[in-house]
C-alpha cells in the first residue's frame, strides 16, 4: 500500500504560470484552487454575491483579484502568491503577469519559481508573449516546465486542434533547449483536466494538470549545494570580531577552513556563538542566521561571500550574460551601471554586445544597442573583482540586476565561460619573504648596457605575425647593441610552463608566470619581447603591474579575416570544425588592447614596416646614450 505523503511537512514547490495575456492563467488557477479544497472558508459564496451583484456569472479569475484595477482593466498587473495543496505535497503558485507592460514584474515571478506552468490558448496558439515568456523561463534556469493549452470547450474538444498546438510547444520550447514534463489540454472554466479527468476528452490518456505537478522533481535543497555565506555585518564584542550571515547554501562546522571572496583570504572557523545556549553550537546549516568568529583576525567585510576552497566561486572581473533590458532607453557599449549579484554590488560597464536574440525566432544576430524588452548576450566588465557563480551550477548565485539610479532596468544571468578563474592568479602562497635591495641601481644597469630595461609585450589574435615580429626586431635590436631576447609559446612551454594546460586557467597562470619572468628580466637591464596572444585584459593588466613603468603594450592588430586566412598551421580550421575548443577568436573571447602604447597592424603594413615601426618606438622610450645603427 502506497502511503501519501504529509504535506505539511514537506518544503512547497514554488510554481509560476505564465502565459500571453487572456490565455486564461487566472481562470485556470482559480478553478484549480477551488477543485483542490484550497480555497479559504467561505470565499465561494463570497465570489457568488459579487457575481450576482454585477449581474454576471461566476469568473474564477476574481479569485486572483488583488487590486481593483485588475478588474476594471482586465489584466494581472502584479505578481500574486497563493498556497495550494494536492495529496503528495503544498504548492506556491506565483501568478506572473502576461501583459508585456508588466514583464518586469514576470521576471521577478519566474527568478524565485521551482519550475513553471505555461498556458496556451487552443485557439490563438503560440502567441509573441507565449514565446517570450518561454524563453525567459529558460534565460532564468527553469527546466521543469508543464504546458497546459487551454479552452478546449471554445474549440468543442477538437483532438486535431490541439495535436497541432502541441507540436507548436514542443518545436519552439525545443529550439531553446527546453522539454516539457507534460503538455495538458484543459478547459478551465470547467475544471476539465486540473484535478480530474475530463470524460469530454476520451483521446487523451496523459496526465491531469495536478498529476503533471506531482510528478515534477523538487530542486535540490540548499544543503547539498556548496556553502556560499555572504557575510552582512561584522560585530565586535569583547575582543571578539563576529561576522554575521545567512547561510544561503551548504554548511559549515567549527574548524573548517573558509576563503571569503573576493578578498582571497583565508582563516579556520574558531567558534559559532550563540546566546544563553545549553552547549556549544559547533556547525551551522542552510537557512540559518549565524556569527562566528576565526582564529585570525582577517580583514572580512560586509558582501564578502564565505566557501570552501574547493568549491568556491569563480574570481573574475569580466563575465558573459544573457540579459533581459527593460528600460525604454537603448542600451548601448560604454554604458555603466550597478550590478546587484547576491549582496553584492559594483559598478559594472557594457564592454560589447555579442548579439541581439530574437525571441521569437531564436535568431542571433550583431548589434549596436539592445532596445526595450530585448534579449542580447553581452560582455560585462567591473573595475573590481567580483566572485560570481555560472548560472548552469548555481541557478541563484547566478542572476543578476542591474540598477540605474533606483530603477531596475535589466535582469540576466551569469556565463563565466571562456574567462579565467582568477583566484589563484590573487593568491601569494609564499609567507616569511622580504625584499632584498640590489647592490646595483637601475640607472647603473642602464649606463653600461645603454638602455633601460624594458617588456616589448606583443598581443594579438593567433596569426597576426607577433612571432615573426619578435624574432626580427630581436635581431633588429641586438644588431643595434641592444641587449634583447624573446619569450614565446617555444621557449616557455617547453620548460618553465611545461605543466599547463590550455584551459583558461591554464593560459591565464601561463601569461602570469611569463610577465612575472618578464619584469625580472626587465629589472636585470634587458630588453624582453614577448610574443603570446595573451588574450585577456586582466591578464595584460597583471603583467603591467609586475614590470611597472618598464611595461610597453604593443597590439598587432591584424583582423580575424586576415589571420584565418594565413592560418599556417591550420588551426582556425580546425577550430571552425569543432576539433579544437576555445579557440581565441572563433570560441574564446579576445580582448583587443584599450590604450596601448603601440599599435602596428600586419594585415595593412608590410612586416619590414611594423619592425621599424617597433625598433623607432624602443630607440625612443629605452635608449639612453646614441649608439650606431647595425647591420
Amino acid at each position: 500500500m502506497t502511503t501519501l505523503l504529509n504535506p505539511m511537512k514537506i518544503s512547497p514547490m514554488k510554481i509560476v504560470v505564465v502565459g500571453h495575456v487572456d490565455h486564461g492563467k487566472s481562470t485556470l488557477i482559480g478553478r484549480l484552487l477551488h477543485d483542490t479544497g484550497s480555497l479559504p472558508d467561505g470565499k465561494l459564496e463570497e465570489l457568488t454575491a459579487m457575481a450576482e451583484r454585477r449581474g454576471m456569472p461566476l469568473e474564477w479569475s476574481f479569485v486572483l483579484d488583488a487590486f481593483q484595477a485588475e478588474r476594471d482593466q482586465a489584466i494581472t498587473i502584479d505578481t500574486t502568491q497563493i498556497n495550494f495543496k494536492s495529496d503528495k505535497r503544498p504548492y506556491v503558485i506565483i501568478d506572473a503577469p502576461g501583459h508585456r507592460e508588466f514583464l518586469k514584474n514576470m521576471v521577478s515571478g519566474a527568478a524565485s519559481a521551482d519550475a513553471a506552468v505555461l498556458v496556451v490558448d487552443v485557439a490563438e496558439g503560440v502567441r509573441e508573449q507565449s514565446r517570450r515568456h518561454a524563453f525567459l523561463l529558460h534565460l532564468l534556469g527553469l527546466r521543469q516546465v508543464v504546458v497546459v493549452v487551454n479552452k478546449l470547450d471554445l474549440v468543442g474538444r477538437d483532438e486535431t486542434r490541439f495535436r497541432a498546438v502541441e507540436a507548436e510547444v514542443r518545436a519552439y520550447l525545443a529550439e531553446i533547449g527546453l522539454e516539457p514534463s507534460a503538455i495538458v489540454p484543459i478547459a478551465a472554466r470547467d475544471g476539465e483536466n486540473l484535478a480530474a479527468r475530463a470524460t469530454t476528452m476520451p483521446w487523451y490518456d496523459g496526465p491531469t494538470l495536478v498529476e503533471a505537478l506531482d510528478a515534477l522533481v523538487p530542486l535540490a535543497p540548499p544543503l547539498e549545494r556548496p556553502l556560499r555565506l555572504p557575510i552582512q555585518d561584522v560585530y565586535k564584542f569583547d575582543e571578539r570580531r563576529i561576522l554575521v550571515g545567512r547561510v544561503e547554501a551548504g554548511g559549515f562546522e567549527v574548524g573548517d577552513e573558509l576563503v571569503f571572496s573576493p578578498s582571497n583570504r583565508r582563516a579556520r572557523v574558531k567558534s559559532i556563538e550563540t546566546w544563553n545556549a545549553p552547549a556549544p553550537k559547533l556547525a551551522a546549516r542552510a537557512g540559518e542566521v549565524v556569527g562566528f568568529t576565526l582564529d585570525e583576525q582577517i580583514f572580512a567585510e560586509r558582501g564578502d561571500v564565505a566557501s570552501h576552497e574547493a568549491s568556491a566561486p569563480k574570481l573574475t572581473n569580466v563575465f558573459r550574460a544573457t540579459l533581459f533590458w527593460l528600460a525604454e532607453r537603448t542600451l548601448s557599449p560604454g554604458d555603466t551601471l550597478k550590478l546587484k549579484v547576491g549582496p553584492d554590488e559594483a559598478n559594472v560597464t557594457l564592454e560589447a554586445i555579442e548579439n541581439a536574440i530574437d525571441t521569437q525566432t531564436l535568431a542571433r544576430a550583431p548589434a549596436v544597442g539592445v532596445g526595450h524588452n530585448e534579449v542580447a548576450e553581452v560582455v560585462l566588465r567591473t573595475r573590481e573583482m567580483l566572485s560570481l557563480d555560472d548560472h548552469r551550477t548555481n541557478p541563484a548565485g547566478g542572476r543578476f540586476v542591474l540598477v540605474d539610479g533606483f530603477d531596475t532596468v535589466a535582469g540576466g544571468v551569469i556565463s563565466t565561460d571562456g574567462y579565467p578563474d582568477q583566484r589563484e592568479a590573487m593568491r601569494v602562497k609564499g609567507t616569511n619573504l622580504y625584499e632584498v635591495d640590489h647592490l646595483l641601481s637601475t640607472q647603473g644597469r642602464a649606463f653600461r648596457n645603454g638602455h633601460r630595461g624594458g617588456v616589448i609585450w606583443m598581443t594579438g589574435l593567433s596569426g597576426a605575425g607577433k612571432s615573426t615580429l619578435a624574432m626580427r626586431v630581436e635581431q633588429r635590436l641586438f644588431a643595434k647593441g641592444y641587449q634583447a631576447f624573446v619569450l614565446d609559446g617555444d621557449n616557455v612551454r617547453k620548460g618553465l610552463n611545461a605543466d599547463l594546460g590550455f584551459s583558461p586557467e591554464d593560459r591565464a597562470e601561463n601569461i602570469r608566470r611569463v610577465g612575472e619572468v618578464a619584469a625580472l628580466f626587465a629589472e636585470a637591464g634587458m630588453i624582453v619581447v614577448t610574443a603570446f596572444i595573451s588574450p585577456y585584459r586582466s591578464d595584460r593588466d597583471r603583467a603591467r603591474a609586475a614590470a611597472g613603468e618598464a611595461f610597453h603594450e604593443v597590439h598587432v592588430a591584424a583582423d580575424l579575416a586576415t589571420c584565418e586566412e594565413r592560418d599556417p598551421k591550420g588551426l582556425y580550421r580546425r577550430a571552425r570544425a569543432g576539433e579544437i575548443g576555445e579557440f581565441t577568436g572563433i570560441t574564446a573571447p579576445y580582448e583587443a588592447p584599450e590604450t596601448p602604447e603601440l599599435v602596428v597592424d600586419t594585415s595593412k603594413a608590410s612586416i619590414e614596416t611594423c619592425v621599424d615601426a617597433i625598433v623607432a618606438y624602443v630607440d625612443a622610450h629605452l635608449a639612453v646614450r646614441a649608439r650606431a645603427v647595425g647591420a
